[in-house]
């Protein structure tokens, strides 16, 4: 019974993406069918219905709709260009300097918005047409523009890590957000090294010249946007507030921000409510549909028999998470972020604390591991809005991307091999 439970989930689940059907209405239906084995319709019906609702009866998911908000009024707010200007004097006259541009000022939009698809979105929109006129080629821009946008969900506030938080049964988000800063810096790090191989080459003209004085006045035309981050991650450390309350804190600070800039006005906050909730609605329906599924699971003791086949594979720590760094791989290529965080994290968390592993250094793997994945066709969101703010098609910025993917791939085995570089600061900080 157990075994025709786990065919018909996974074959049910790649049927309706194949046919299709949305990620999260797949993982809602293919429960169901689950549950129908060894259940009545109506009563699995029920059952998946009340497991979604019950999913998202949790105060620290009101994080994610005020983060969100958040990143919208920053994108809008003229935080963005600010972020840019700061970062382009960083990069002095680095080859291919608005390529660096791009990775550190995606790295500081990350940090303060906390969202991938605001910083594609905005790096894109604002460095595009600049790339364009110096004469970069469009696929190493938005290939560029692709992989560093993602350090945003590794480098805090991050609502993916609210969500790890939630499925690993209560890991402190303190410590997630602090243990980001270190792995999402090193991937920037390694995709702005691979940035200035892939220009070498090309010859591509070098950043503008910079001064003390030049950075000094970006800093403090930055310093503001820069601020929002010691609120939001200060408070939580320190314990002024805790991450719920600090997104909301971070909504009130980026609207007081934005109408001080001047770049929005109150008659522009309805479209940024209307933008934020669709995008709510669309994260909270998969966040209830894969609770659902994590519990039709439990129920039928997959994570359990997965457990144990793994670790009857080997008991060496290393081999066991490269075995699961691998299926996350697999597994980022096809599902989204969020729903591969809550269905994974209760399979594979209880596997690596047996040897050992810190569940803080897990998380931050894991993410990091599904950051490729939204860069990866075909369901790649990231990718999709790199390619369309670039006007280009996939199959042309593939190549571009492949070394990039490389740069990622060795910083997840750094994280990996090296647990201090996620769990040094948490420590310094005793969280």
């Amino acid at each position: 019974m157990e075994v025709l439970s786990v065919l018909i989930l996974v074959i049910s689940f790649l049927f309706f993406l194949g046919i299709g059907v949305p990620v999260a209405w797949s993982l809602g239906l293919s429960s169901m069918l689950t549950l129908m084995v060894t259940v009545a319709t109506m009563p699995a019906i029920t059952t998946v219905a009340q497991r979604m609702g019950a999913g998202l009866d949790s105060f620290s998911l009101l994080a994610i709709p005020f983060f969100i908000v958040a990143g919208e009024l920053m994108n809008r707010g003229g935080i963005a260009n600010r972020l840019i200007e700061f970062a382009k004097s960083l990069t002095g006259r680095l080859p291919g300097g608005l390529l660096h541009v791009n990775v550190v000022a995606a790295m500081l939009m990350g940090a303060i918005a906390g969202s991938a698809v605001a910083a594609a979105s905005s790096m894109g929109g604002i460095l595009g047409k600049r790339m364009e006129k110096e004469g970069y080629p469009k696929a190493l821009g938005a290939a560029v523009n692709i992989t560093s946008s993602t350090t945003g969900l590794i480098i805090p506030p991050s609502n993916v890590l609210i969500v790890y938080s939630l499925a690993s049964g209560g890991v402190s988000v303190a410590a997630l957000f602090v243990a980001g800063y270190l792995p999402g810096m090193l991937i920037g790090l390694l995709l702005m090294i691979t940035a200035a191989v892939l220009v070498k080459k090309r010859k591509l003209p070098a950043g503008e010249p910079s001064s003390l004085k030049l950075v000094t006045k970006t800093f403090i035309d930055a310093l503001p946007s820069l601020f929002l981050l010691v609120l939001v991650i200060g408070g939580i450390v320190g314990g002024v507030f805790t991450a719920t309350e600090a997104s909301a804190i971070a909504v009130v600070y980026s609207l007081v921000l934005s109408l001080i800039y001047r770049e929005i006005g109150w008659k522009d906050l309805p479209a940024v409510l209307l933008k934020s909730a669709e995008t709510t609605a669309v994260v909270m329906l998969l966040i209830a549909t894969s609770m659902a599924m994590s519990w039709v699971m439990s129920s039928e003791d997959i994570p359990q028999n997965i457990s144990s086949a793994l670790l009857s594979l080997s008991d060496n720590k290393i081999v066991i998470l490269i075995l699961i760094n691998l299926l996350l791989l697999f597994v980022g290529i096809f599902m989204d972020m969020t729903p591969a965080v809550l269905i994974f994290t209760p399979i594979f968390l209880p596997v690596v604390t047996k040897l050992g592993v810190d569940p803080v250094h897990f998380g931050i793997m894991m993410v990091t591991n599904l950051c490729i994945g939204l860069c990866t066709p075909p369901v790649g969101s990231v990718l999709f809005i790199g390619v369309g703010i670039a006007k280009i098609s996939i199959q042309q910025v593939l190549k571009p991307l492949l070394p990039l993917f490389f740069a990622m791939i060795v910083g997840l085995a750094l994280i990996m091999i090296f647990p201090e570089i996620t769990l040094w600061l948490p420590r310094m900080f005793g969280l």
